[in-house]
């Protein structure tokens, strides 16, 4: 934003006047990809856990329900 501004307030900009501004951006990007990429790579893995989680509680609810079926039957047949 500081490079912005100063290239506004002349008419000749110089590499010299904008340089710290864009070094300053650069910094900021930085710092925000060495903050963003570890928490994505944290959410993908706890996503995947609980993908992983959900899908072994569906077959546990399927098992459970099939064995009460099955026993829910058999009582009827005695």
């Amino acid at each position: 934003m500081h490079a912005f501004i100063a290239l506004g307030a002349v008419k000749q900009a110089t590499l010299a006047m904008v340089a710290p501004g864009i070094a300053e951006a650069l910094v900021a990007t930085a710092m925000g990809l060495f903050a963003a990429i570890p928490a994505v790579m944290a959410y993908n893995r706890l996503t995947a856990k609980v993908s992983k989680l959900e899908h072994n509680y569906m077959n546990f609810m399927e098992e459970f329900s099939s064995i009460l079926h099955r026993q829910a039957f058999a009582a009827t047949q005695e």
